[in-house]
């Protein structure tokens, strides 16, 4: 009896927070084939243009993932000092309140500014503001980083993706708090969100939609941009790299990880096998769900579209690299990543052989985010990335096991 009211009141909490925002919008279906033009197929002058040819696309995609999301080094990695914004993605009015004291404060000089990694995404949109790509920085203390010299260990860092339609505040405490551990941070803004977000939205629409191809490139670009980070935290000297995704950021995460294995850590908060899946089943994606069933689309269809960007598609890539060491946290409430597609996540590592450890949060999706359900999260995420980096330390230490190889420059550009 206390579990079913436990999960009653859960659900019905879980509920009222995926449903108080008031600005998601339905749009059309569209196969937005235009944003995927250099993977058109048979003829790359012809774009498909029904359900049946934009499936084959995205099965061919997954067929050749290394071309599709191999990328040339940006050339122009900058730090630039700017002021944090919250770039709220809710017009509720405690937070409208909270970013104009944020503008407020920034203009008179209340707040520091704080350092930005800044470039060029090898992958183009159609949005300006969005191919600067934004990561802010938060490098370990320079006397812990000389401890860890001294002592011979290698330089670590990571890289955190947030939530989809996460504020520009999102993670950082998480950020402040691998910090301590000696292990530095970007905090890496998804594509179409805070600075990178067109100026014609409220919310972060664009990273997951009904138009296929646009969210399909979407996820090409941060899988992207995560590994040109990669490249930029090698010359500063960084050694050892992880990556954290929440969400939506978890399966960007995982695709990169896929994809380049000099993610030896890993930790996937909320995750799932297939985006079809997630769009169609979750709470969050509902107006995406109406817009496909105003199409006439149904689960399985949406499941084949998305096959491009789920992490289904990548498992045996993901698992090759036996070094590396994987987290999983899924909620037992949750509305949004439907606890069944989580659970495929575990049984499929468990298929592959995937050095991994599973955390179950007694809460929901977006509950995750209350108190005191953020702190058993936060303990989960630190304690494992904690003892996962001292112990690929260790292993370096104890072994002088070389630095994984740099990826070949023909593998990380597309054909």
């Amino acid at each position: 009896m206390v579990s079913h009211l436990y999960a009653k009141w859960m659900f019905s909490w879980e509920t009222a927070l995926t449903t108080r925002d008031t600005n998601r919008i339905v749009r059309p279906l569209e196969w937005g084939a235009d944003w995927l033009s250099d993977f058109h197929v048979p003829n790359r002058e012809v774009a498909p243009k029904n359900l049946h040819e934009m499936a084959a696309l995205s099965e061919r995609i997954a067929t050749d993932s290394g071309s599709f999301f191999g990328y040339v080094t940006p050339c122009d990695f900058r730090i630039e000092q700017r002021y944090p914004q919250l770039y709220p993605t809710n017009v509720r009015p405690e937070t409208l309140r909270q970013d104009a004291e944020w503008k407020r404060k920034a203009a008179s000089g209340e707040i520091a500014a704080a350092p930005f990694l800044r470039f060029t995404s090898p992958v183009p949109s159609k949005y300006p503001e969005n191919d600067v790509v934004n990561a802010r920085w938060f490098p370990a203390s320079e006397a812990r980083q000389e401890k860890f010299r001294k002592a011979g260990k290698p330089r670590q860092a990571m890289v955190v993706m947030p939530q989809w339609n996460a504020d520009a505040f999102s993670h950082n405490a998480l950020c402040e708090i691998f910090n301590r551990f000696g292990i530095s941070c970007l905090r890496l803004s998804k594509p179409y969100h805070d600075t990178r977000r067109p100026a014609e939205l409220e919310r972060s629409d664009y990273a997951v939609s009904s138009n296929i191809g646009r969210t399909i490139a979407a996820c090409r670009q941060a899988v992207v941009d995560i590994r040109s980070c990669l490249d930029w935290l090698e010359t500063q000297g960084y050694e050892q790299f992880g990556v954290l995704g929440t969400s939506l950021g978890s399966c960007y995460a995982f695709i990169a990880a896929a994809h380049d294995p000099r993610l030896q850590v890993c930790a996937f908060n909320h995750a799932s096998t297939s985006f079809g899946d997630v769009v169609w089943t979750g709470q969050s994606t509902r107006h995406v769900r109406e817009a496909f069933e105003q199409a006439g689309l149904n689960q399985e269809q949406v499941r084949q579209l998305f096959r491009a960007i789920s992490p289904s598609a990548y498992m045996e890539r993901f698992a090759a690299t036996r070094s590396r060491r994987s987290l999983v946290v899924h909620a037992k409430y949750d509305l949004t990543f439907i606890e069944e597609f989580s659970l495929d996540v575990l049984k499929s590592f468990d298929a592959h052989g995937v050095d991994y450890v599973s955390r179950v949060l007694p809460c929901g999706h977006y509950t995750t985010g209350e108190t005191p359900y953020k702190y058993i999260d936060a303990w989960y995420l630190s304690t494992f990335i904690h003892q996962a980096f001292k112990d690929l330390a260790k292993r370096r230490l104890n072994t002088d096991e070389a630095p994984i190889e740099r990826i070949q420059e023909q593998e990380r550009t597309p054909a």
